[in-house]
């Protein structure tokens, strides 16, 4: 007789990695692939974690003087084509709307009709557009700076989709901002970049390092891009944010000019930064174990999960009495400044498969009630930061007391785990050998592990990118904290002042 598997999800996260992955977000009930090629469908447990990253996201944009706005879907070609290098680098990933109408085609089909005098592209992002706008809004130095946020969604037609990390049409938000002088753009290009450090870091429980791209990895159309860079579960690097220091490409492209204080007319300085949907795949493979989805109690939907347990009909009102007057209770209590936030799972399933629900889901705290627990007036307690047959009883008061204190006691202990693991591969490597051994063979396939951050100096040449290119590896960023390490680039031998971090990247 076949043993049965010692956890939820197959196959685990050393045997193949991108596989578990899928498996976590399926037995999570975060997503499913959609009927439409590319595309998903978010289910509302993905979608509550969304909700609870947008809210927080939201308030820390508007504690930083930001408010939100919404710009159309839809932008003409012309106004990409005014910044050719823009236009270039999304070129590949636009999908356009030709037609505005369908007609019968006799047989039951139906076919475009009308065609556009303009195509129009699907928003793949939406500095063209705004800018349009602002050039409209700013006349005078006085009306800056235009510091604005929009939620929405936009369209990359991706060829090789994978679930929150990569697909066709996602959810995000981006930044636009418009200032008088280059110091201002620079000063909020920076600020944000450190916004999305302090959410990752202290939400996400994400270690992030943040730096500056390089040339070849710049946002298209910027002067400078910065970005947050954190290390999976099988070593690769997620950029799980972007701040894009525009200068004044965009706004000589989209006529952006004011008069200032002189009477003289300038162009202004833009901004743009941005997360998505990704957020969600990077706190699956930042957390998740082979028992699933293990959230960090700030973003989780529910903090609390309260299993009823009893054996027979009669047992159940006094189960449920109970498991409802503890629900109320903990509502009481506050987590990180707002209500305990909590949910009564009193459906008609077995406990084992209520249980084993709530473990690939994520929830943070699971209190199992039943008939002996009620006698004691205690609580059977399973914490998600620790292996699930791992529970103990718990008096009920001492429970409710602690906890907000357990909830912050998980959330810094997956950040904490996290950091270890990202510090454990991290690597400083100043020989080129070591460099390929590190990252290993370039047959190695997508499910085998290899590798983690290098700490490297490396020239922006062009030479780099061809050497990296077999090993799959990419220059994440230059990071912006720490002191200055000159050195020679390990593969062109030009002087460098400061390492970079390299890594395979999703």
């Amino acid at each position: 007789m076949a043993k049965a598997p010692k956890h939820a999800i197959q196959p685990n996260r050393g045997e193949d990695y991108p596989e578990w992955y899928q498996q976590v977000v399926r037995a999570g009930e975060l997503a499913e692939v959609s009927p439409v090629r590319g595309c998903m469908v978010i289910k509302p447990w993905g979608y509550a974690i969304w909700e609870n990253m947008q809210r927080v996201l939201d308030r820390m944009f508007k504690e930083t003087g930001h408010e939100n706005a919404y710009f159309p879907l839809f932008i003409p070609m012309s106004y990409l084509e005014k910044e050719a290098e823009h236009v270039e680098g999304f070129a590949k990933e636009c999908a356009v709307v030709t037609h505005h109408r369908l007609e019968a085609t006799g047989d039951g089909g139906l076919q475009p009709a009308g065609p556009l005098e303009e195509p129009l592209v699907v928003r793949p992002t939406s500095e063209t557009i705004i800018g349009a706008m602002y050039a409209k809004w700013v006349q005078s130095h006085r009306d800056l700076p235009i510091l604005i946020n929009q939620w929405a969604n936009v369209v990359r037609w991706e060829m090789r989709t994978r679930l929150f990390l990569r697909t066709a049409e996602f959810l995000w938000q981006e930044g636009h901002t418009a200032h008088a002088t280059r110091e201002e753009a620079m000063e909020e290009t920076l600020r944000m970049l450190d916004v999305y450090a302090d959410f990752a870091e202290n939400y996400m429980a994400m270690p992030v390092i943040k730096g500056e791209k390089t040339a070849l990895e710049r946002f298209p159309g910027a002067v400078s891009t910065y970005s947050i860079e954190a290390m999976m579960q099988d070593r690769k690097a997620l950029q799980a944010g972007t701040s894009h220091f525009l200068g004044q490409n965009f706004s000589k492209a989209q006529s952006i000019k004011f008069q200032d204080e002189n009477g003289q007319e300038e162009f202004a300085w833009t901004t743009s930064w941005g997360v998505s949907t990704r957020l969600v795949g990077g706190l699956v493979m930042t957390h998740g174990d082979d028992d699933g989805l293990v959230l960090p109690p700030r973003l989780a939907p529910a903090h609390v999960v309260i299993l009823p347990i009893y054996r027979s009909e009669d047992q159940k009102p006094q189960v449920l009495e109970y498991c409802r007057k503890l629900e109320q209770a903990l509502r009481d209590e506050r987590y990180d400044g707002e209500p305990v936030r909590v949910k009564l799972d009193d459906r008609d399933l077995r406990g084992g498969e209520k249980t084993w629900q709530h473990i690939k889901r994520g929830v943070p705290l699971r209190v199992e009630i039943g008939p002996r627990d009620i006698e004691a007036d205690s609580v059977f307690l399973g914490r998600r930061d620790q292996p699930a047959k791992e529970k103990s009883s718990v008096p009920r008061k001492e429970f409710l007391s602690n906890v907000a204190s357990l909830l912050e006691e998980i959330q810094s202990n997956l950040f904490h785990s996290a950091k270890a693991w990202r510090d454990e591969h991290t690597q400083t490597i100043d020989k080129r050998d070591d460099f390929a051994a590190y990252f290993g063979s370039e047959q190695a396939g997508e499910s085998e592990i290899q590798g983690g951050f290098a700490l490297c100096h490396v020239s922006e040449d062009p030479q780099v990118a061809e050497a990296l290119k077999p090993l799959k590896v990419t220059v994440r960023c230059i990071p912006s904290e720490g002191e200055a390490e000159p050195g020679k680039c390990l593969f062109t031998g030009q002087p460098v002042e400061r390492r970079a971090v390299l890594a395979k990247a999703y």
